[in-house]
Parts: C-alpha cells; structure tokens; sequence
C-alpha cells in the first residue's frame, strides 16, 4: 500500500471506529461508514489497536455508552485530521478526476470527524448547511413531493383505488400496499426472481454501454437475510472478501431485509434493482473489478457513505430500474402497478431528504416530522417512525446521509436525459474513473466512449 492508500485507511476506518463501525462484520448491525474493506491488503492500526475495539464494543462516540478513555487513547495513537490532511494535499497533487475525487472524499470526511468532536463535546457545533455540502455537494433545501404524490393518486384512481379525492391518497395506498404484501417467510424465493429478471434486463440495456472486460463479472451475487427487530429496513453489505482457486474475487454481498418489515410485491422490485443489480452490488462489483485490474485507485476498495460518491451511487440505485428497462422516466416503466411502486420508493427517499431538513435546518419535534411524512410522503407508520427518530435525529446519519438519496437521483436522471446512455452508463460506474457526484459529467463529457 503507497502512502496514499494509507491515509485513506487510516482517515475512513478511523472514522468508522469512532462511530463504533466495524468493517469486518459481516452484518449490518455491526457496520457503519465503511461499507467495504474488499482489497487484500493488512488491515491498519486505525481498525487492530486494542483502543479501536474497545470503541466498536461500546458503540462509539453516539452511543449511551461511549467509552471516553479508550476514545483518548485511540486519538493519541491515530492521527485521523493528519489522514485527512494527507488525502487531500495528494489530492491536489493529482491534476485529474482522481484528485478531484480526493478532494471531495477529504471535505466528507472532515465533517464526519467535526460530528464526532461535536457529538464528544469536544469541538465547536457543525452548520447543518456545511453537513449536507459535504456529502452532496450542494446547499439544503426541502423536498417536493406534490406531482410523485399526484401522480400516485391518479395511478390509483385508475386502478379503482382511490374514490374520495386527494385527501384519501393515504388510504388509498395503505389498502393497495396490504393487499400486495411481501410474505417474508418467501423473500429469498421472490428476490431470486426479481434478481434473474433485472439481470436478464442488464444484458439488453446496460451491458452494450460498457467495456467488454466487464461483461464476466458477476452483477448480482448476493444472499437475501431476513433479520430480526433491526433499527434499518435493510442493509446490502459488500463483503468481497471470497477468492477463488485462482485468486480472482467472487464479488458476494448479502442484504439482511428487517422481518417486520411492510413493503409491497412492486417496491421489492424497485428494491432489488436499488441494492442489487444494476444498482448497488453491481456498482460495487465493477469498481472493485477496475481495482483488480489496476485501472482505479485503493480509495475505489473502501467505499464510504456519507461521502459524494455514496451520493452518487445512491442516485445509482434509484435509477437502476429505469437503467435496467432502458428508459429514464417512470411513466414509461411496462405496468402502472410498478410505476405505483416506484413512485413510492422516490417519495420515501424524499421523505428521507425531507425528515433531515425539518430535524436539523427547522428543528421540528420528531412526532411532528413523522406525522409530515406519513401524510406528505405516503411511507408506512414503521418508516415515518424509523425517519423522523432512529435515522433522522442521528447527528451522523440524520445531517449527512438523508438528504444523500433525494439528491443523487435527481442529479443522476437529469444526467441520464441529458447524455446518451453510450456516454453516461461508463461514467456512472467507474469505467472512465472512480467519480463522485460532483465529478462525475466531467467524466462524461471527456471520456472515451466504450
């Protein structure tokens, strides 16, 4: 590992400890900021310390039990601000889309280390504006959610659903929601399913836009893992870490799905085409295979959320349905039962956007953000409830991360009409470079095509 790929370990997993992140856990409930560790390479003493253990059993620094005393030490042993420092003066360094990367990927992490000093009482209280610029790019704003939601009513309108006006839109969607529930005793059997079809869709509408060395890694090697009582509604981990005989990755993940979980037959759709293929697994598969084959950096191995590239591949993922069907509108999606579903998985992503900016730009009280979303947003009372409390009043998660979903797929669909698909597709998945959200029409418009 060059000195580079040192800083960067040492700034994301010194991170991701302090917020009580393990990157070796194989399961969500144990992971946090780093969301992949799947080069070959010794972990650093930012992870192996006895500090550093101590800190992800207590929690770290946001939990009820922070351990003080090993945070200390941890701090007088990891020089996380001089990681940091370092990423991005080799940033500037490097005159090209990398050391743009860089850059960005050094301002996230110095505001995830700003929140963890506020949150310990040790620095001084980070603006809600400079959290979300952060991680988007771009300055907060509220989400609007009036034609996703007018469009759902007329959709249910049409399928016989909604017959009492706009204020039944709720209803309307609760009862269409019950009656296309996903049985989780069969979530493996239905993901398997989805999982073959948009599969199938990538070999006629993705595939042709990129290199051909692409074309052998596997975009969706996944395992679905029903778990219980979790404080997420799913979490897609790449692990990465099988090789096989021949040393070349298997490129595995597995999404661990919440038990309690209420969702419908047409949002899992849109979900496995989010977290799996073409969305998260596969992004991440191909960036790890750019790795392999020495065409992207060691930053490309340790993916970061709260960062502009999660922006990125959160923008990604909402639109990998419409990537995989080869259109970029959902009016243009087969079945108006999926458009319906779809519809309602953006306006949760908005409600995510918009749960973070009432909490932390307005400082409404949670029953009151709640009750927004339910009736603004359409999500169900175990989301309105998980957005408004678990995840949005987070001081991590809550300022940087939600308003990371609404923003990349805006930004990424307005690339997708704006670009042919022979000029965008290699740019979006790393073919012409690692990118973030902020850099990645650059790579766009100067890229080669195929």
């Amino acid at each position: 590992m060059d000195q580079l790929g040192k800083y960067v370990a040492d700034a994301i997993l010194g991170i991701d400890t302090l917020w009580g992140g393990d990157v070796k856990c194989a399961s969500g409930t144990g992971r946090f900021i780093a969301d992949s560790w799947f080069s070959d390479e010794a972990l650093p003493a930012a992870y192996t310390i006895p500090a550093a253990a101590r800190i992800r059993e207590s929690g770290g620094v946001a939990s009820k039990d922070v351990d003080r005393k090993a945070i200390e030490e941890y701090l007088q042993q990891i020089d996380i601000p001089g990681a940091i420092k370092g990423i991005r003066a080799e940033g500037k360094r490097t005159k090209s889309l990398r050391g743009s990367y860089l850059a960005g990927l050094a301002t996230s992490l110095e505001a995830m280390w700003k929140l963890a000093m506020e949150t310990l009482g040790k620095g001084e209280a980070v603006s809600y504006e400079d959290c979300v610029k952060a991680s988007t790019g771009r300055a907060p704003e509220p989400s609007k959610p009036e034609r996703k939601r007018e469009r759902v009513a007329e959709l249910l309108r049409r399928a016989g659903y909604l017959k009492n006006g706009p204020e039944g839109v709720l209803k309307a969607v609760d009862e269409w929601r019950q009656e296309r529930t996903v049985p989780m005793a069969s979530v493996r059997r239905l993901s398997a399913g989805f999982i073959a079809h948009y599969d199938k869709l990538c070999e006629t509408h993705l595939m042709p836009h990129l290199p051909k060395e692409l074309a052998g890694v596997p975009r969706a090697n996944i395992e679905f893992l029903p778990i219980k009582d979790a404080w997420f509604s799913g979490s897609m981990n790449y692990i990465g870490r099988a090789r096989k005989a021949n040393g070349k990755p298997e490129y595995e993940a597995t999404y661990e799905i919440n038990a309690s979980l209420k969702i419908s037959v047409p949002e899992f759709e849109q979900l496995v085409s989010h977290e799996v293929v073409p969305g998260h697994v596969t992004t991440f598969a191909y960036l790890q295979d750019l790795y392999v084959r020495w065409l992207a950096g060691f930053e490309a191995t340790v993916l970061t959320m709260n960062t502009r590239a999660a922006t990125l591949f959160e923008g990604i993922a909402n639109n990998a349905i419409l990537i995989a069907h080869g259109v970029t509108e959902v009016e243009q999606l087969p079945e108006e039962d999926l458009q319906i579903g779809v519809l309602l998985a953006l306006l949760q992503d908005d409600a995510k956007n918009q749960s973070s900016y009432l909490t932390w730009g307005e400082g409404a009280a949670r029953e009151e953000v709640a009750k927004i979303l339910r009736r603004e947003y359409l999500v169900t009372e175990e989301r309105a409830d998980k957005l408004s409390g678990a995840w949005g009043r987070h001081p991590l998660l809550g300022r940087m991360y939600l308003p990371a979903y609404r923003s990349g797929t805006e930004r990424v669909a307005e690339l997708r009409r704006k670009h042919e698909a022979g000029r965008v597709l290699p740019a979006l998945y790393g073919c012409w470079g690692l990118v973030d959200i902020e850099t990645v029409e650059e790579a766009i418009t100067s890229g080669e095509k195929g």
